[in-house]
Order: C-alpha cells, then structure tokens, then sequence
C-alpha cells in the first residue's frame, strides 16, 4: 500500500512541477503521416491494465495515445477500471469489510456476478490494489501494487509526462456500459466533459471519446458542437449479430453488422469521426485461423469520412493468427508475430490501432 500511495505522490508532484512548463513550452504534435498507437488500458501486456504503472509504461513506450475506460463511483466519480465489476482486476475479494457487497446485476442484458464500483465511494476503492486480469498468460508479479485511477489523476499524470518528454500525448476514453449507468442516476457524459474541460492540458490536446452505445456519442457530440476541435468521438463496433446496449435497452433490432454496412457508416460520420472495430472484423481469419485479407469494410468507412481504428493487438499466441504463431506454447510472448499482424493491418490501410504493447507497437510503425 505504501509504495503504490508513494507512487501516486510522487505523479503528482510531477504534475505540479511541468505545469509551468507545458503552458511556456510547445510540445511535438502527434504524426499525422503514420498510424496512431493507442496503449489499450496503458501497456496492459506488461503491468496490470488501468494502473498509473501501465499507462507510465505504454507512455515510455511511445504511446501516441493512452486509454482509461471509464466507469462510476458510488459517490460520482469517474476511475479507470475495464468493466464495473471488479472482482478478477482487484483484491476486492479479500476484504472481508466488503464481502457483503458481493452480489448479481444484469449489465446490457447479461448477469453478472461480483463487485461493482457503483457500489464503492471513492475512498473505498482506494483501499483496494489491482491485480493482472489475466494471471495464466501474464503472470502475478505486479499484483498488489496499484491503485484504482481516477480520471483526474489520470490528466494530471499525462500532463506531468507529455511537459517532461516534450510532445503531446493524447487521452481516448471509453465510456463504459452508459445506459447502465444513466438507470443508476450515474450518468458519465457531462462529468467527463466536465473534466476535460477543468484541466488545461485536456482543454486543447487531442481527446477520443469512445462508446460501444449510439445515443451518448449522439448527445455528445450535440454538446460539443465546434467549440471544443480537440475532442473527437469514436464509435467501437462489437461482434456483429449483437446490438448496441441502448438499442438493446430500447428494444430495437439494429446490429453492428447493419451499422457496418455503407448506409450505416453514413450514419455513424454524421456524429462520430473514427470507426472502432475488432481486428478480425476487418481481416477475418480463414478456415485454418490464418490471417486473411483486408474486406471492404476499411475502405467503405474511409469512404464515409470515417478513421478506423481497431482493436486490439496483443503479443500473445494465443491471440494471433495460427500462421504468425511461434511454438506450441499459448501463453508465450510472440513479439515478432504481433508486430507482422500490426503490419498487416497498416497495410490495409487503418489509421490507428489499439495494443496491449506499445512498444511492439511503435516498431510495426515506425520500423516499415
């Protein structure tokens, strides 16, 4: 507890001690001629997803950008977690002060046991430490370390490293689960603008917005309006045959095949200006689970006006094609076929991507 809390500390002095630099110093912009990585939850291959240590690591790694995911405190704050049930990426289960909090929810149309952040204050999450989701593949050694992140903490930080390396880092936010969260009286969308927007450093570096929903990027973009060119919204597109939670909530039928579709990229350009899809939606696997060619889907939505940026690349094994695969062993870390899957899809033509290693990241990019 002592050295995460140290940690904490000594980020936010950081903070306090660039402040006066970022706004006297210009930082490096971010590429426009290359493709954009994006540290998926920090550099979640190597420290534990949504900690201050993964996103110093993915930002010591070259990140262009990093992503907190978003969800709500009891009390209306917003932290860094994956998903609002927390019982597999913290020791909440050793706590036996919060045993009793254990319980079943239904989250878009799926029960779900375990914790959830909506049920912890501020102060309470920050008694608990993260722990590596996936402990068979990633090991344990970080566990216990960290703290839970709040967004605030988040900006600060990112601020304090974008001043001490001299170039901009960008902020893509995804805000978890909305519809949820607005039955809970839990809404996050005015509170993360209103976050950006009380932070200098959010006030004019580059910040994505992201939602697997349709309504909020909706209504934020009617509140953005032109008068906040920093900040751009990104629809994620999940599995095809599923339905975005709000339509789910509100009975209708539309999928996110039906979304993908030319009429439906139209649609989505006219609130939104970046395409967030899985990797395989747009370079299927084939028969054998090799890596297959580019479909039309990359080309439609550039068509539409739309970026893309899929997710999400991980060194893995056992998340690569069979053909960039090395070994027999699934939990091996396989850096140059990670970096041969990234390559192809930069061939293909994505503007961005999201990985768990931004390092290997940063070679597929810039070692072409």
């Amino acid at each position: 507890m002592l050295r995460s809390s140290l940690f904490l500390t000594a980020c936010m002095a950081l903070t306090l001690s660039f402040s006066a630099m970022a706004q006297s110093t210009p930082l490096k912009p971010l590429p426009t001629d290359r493709p954009l990585v994006i540290g998926h939850r920090g550099a979640s291959a190597l420290r534990p997803e949504h900690t201050l240590a993964a996103y110093a690591k993915a930002i010591e790694d070259g990140a262009d950008f990093i992503e907190p995911d978003l969800v709500s405190t009891r009390d209306g704050v917003l932290v860094s977690r994956h998903e609002n049930e927390i019982g597999g990426t913290t020791d909440v289960a050793d706590h036996p002060e919060f045993a009793s909090r254990r319980t079943t929810k239904t989250i878009d149309g799926h029960a779900i046991t375990g914790w959830f952040t909506e049920d912890f204050t501020l102060a309470e999450l920050k008694t608990l430490r993260a722990r590596e989701r996936l402990p068979q593949l990633r090991g344990t050694a970080y566990d216990g370390q960290f703290q839970i992140v709040t967004l605030e903490e988040l900006i600060d930080f990112t601020a304090a490293e974008a001043a001490a390396r001299g170039r901009v880092i960008g902020l893509i936010p995804e805000i978890k689960h909305p519809t949820y969260f607005q039955q809970q009286g839990l809404a996050m969308e005015a509170e993360v603008l209103a976050t950006l927007q009380a932070h200098a450093y959010t006030r004019s570096a580059p910040v994505v917005i992201q939602s697997f929903e349709v309504d909020n990027l909706k209504r934020l973009h009617a509140l953005l309006g032109n008068a906040h060119p920093n900040i751009r919204l990104l629809q994620l597109i999940s599995a095809p045959d599923e339905r975005p939670g709000d339509v789910m909530a509100a009975g209708g039928k539309t999928t996110y095949a039906q979304m993908l579709t030319p009429a439906g990229l139209k649609t989505i350009a006219q609130y939104a200006q970046i395409l967030g899809p899985a990797t395989r939606t747009l370079l299927p696997l084939d028969a054998q689970g090799r890596l297959g060619q580019p479909n039309e889907i990359i080309a439609a939505a550039h068509a539409a006006g739309l970026q893309v940026q899929p997710y999400t690349f991980r060194p893995e094994n056992a998340f690569l094609p069979k053909d960039l695969q090395h070994g027999q062993d699934q939990a091996a870390r396989n850096a140059d076929g990670s970096v041969k899957e990234m390559r192809a899809f930069i061939d293909a033509g994505v503007d961005g991507f999201f990985t768990d290693d931004p390092a290997l990241g940063r070679k597929a990019v810039d070692g072409r």
